[in-house]
């Protein structure tokens, strides 16, 4: 048997990938780049946020913020950045920290350098040092009596 096709039949429409093709593949490589972002994003802020939860890390912020030559050269309140480089590696109560952390006052900016040791739960520090950006001054924190905390 022979079928006609009537004269009047519409032609079968393209798909829809067929006719929608030129925009989707931008879209979905865009799609595809933003999701790995966000996730480069997350990683990083959840590395940052784990040296920024650490003992090490914030005893060293607290000696920065409480030196009176520290204060006099960027200014109260010292801040600390964003993006602090190094490493902490804290294995019970043993550790071991190497931190380069960006402070940052109304005055100034300079980069807090932390060489640090647990033993036996408490964290001795090797090097604290805030070298100021404007003039390169240093000053080492360990040189200075720290402050009675209330």
């Amino acid at each position: 048997m022979h079928t006609i096709s009537s004269p009047h039949t519409p032609p079968r429409p393209d798909g829809w990938w067929k006719r929608h093709w030129k925009w989707a593949v931008p879209a979905l490589a865009a799609l595809a780049l933003s999701l790995l972002a966000g996730f480069v994003a997350l990683i990083i802020s959840m590395v940052f946020g784990m040296i920024k939860s650490s003992d090490a890390y914030k005893l060293a912020v607290q000696r920065a913020q409480a030196s009176p030559a520290a204060t006099a050269a960027l200014g109260t309140p010292i801040q600390e950045g964003w993006f602090t480089m190094g490493n902490i590696e804290v294995n019970g109560p043993m550790g071991e920290a190497n931190l380069q952390i960006p402070v940052s006052g109304p005055k100034g900016e300079g980069d807090l350098f932390v060489e640090a040791r647990k033993s036996a739960g408490t964290w001795t520090f090797q090097t604290l040092v805030v070298q100021v950006d404007a003039g390169g001054q240093r000053i080492d924190l360990l040189e200075e009596e720290p402050r009675p905390e209330h």
